[in-house]
C-alpha cells in the first residue's frame, strides 16, 4: 500500500507556471504507475498525465500536451506535473494516482489506480 500526499497548488494568472509534487511513502514507490487525474466541481476525474514505474514512459490528454511534463524522482519518493502556459480552464482539484499496472493503454483509466491522495486546489484566473 502507499500513502500519497499532493503540493504545490494556488492561485495563478493565466500564462503562469505552477509546479505540483506527489509525496508518497509504504512500500515500493518504484513499483508504481503514476497519474495525475483532475476534477472539476461538478465533474468527473480528467486524465492529465502518467508516468511509468521507471520514469521512461509517459502520456499526456490532449488538452495539456506540450504545456504539462511529468516527472519522478524514485529515490525521493515523489512524482511532480510542471505545468506551463496555465489556462483558466486548467482550474480544478489536481491528485495524484498509483497503480500497479504497466499498459500505457491504462494510463487515463481511474478505475485502475487503487491509491490516491487528497488533491491540491488550482485556481488559474484569466
Amino acid at each position: 500500500q502507499v500513502q500519497l500526499v499532493e503540493s504545490g497548488g494556488g492561485l495563478v494568472q493565466a500564462g503562469d507556471s505552477l509546479r505540483l509534487s506527489c509525496a508518497a511513502s509504504g512500500r515500493a514507490f518504484s513499483n508504481y504507475t503514476m497519474g495525475w487525474f483532475r476534477q472539476a466541481p461538478g465533474k468527473e476525474h480528467e486524465f492529465v498525465a502518467g508516468i511509468s514505474s521507471d520514469g521512461g514512459t509517459t502520456r499526456y490528454s490532449d488538452s495539456v500536451k506540450g504545456r504539462f511534463s511529468v516527472s519522478r524522482d524514485n529515490a525521493k519518493n515523489t512524482v511532480s506535473l510542471q505545468m506551463n502556459s496555465l489556462k483558466p480552464d486548467d482550474t480544478a482539484d489536481y491528485v495524484c494516482a498509483a497503480g500497479t499496472f504497466y499498459s500505457v493503454h491504462f494510463y487515463p483509466k481511474p478505475g485502475m489506480y487503487p491509491f490516491w491522495g487528497q488533491g491540491t486546489q488550482v485556481t488559474v484566473s484569466s
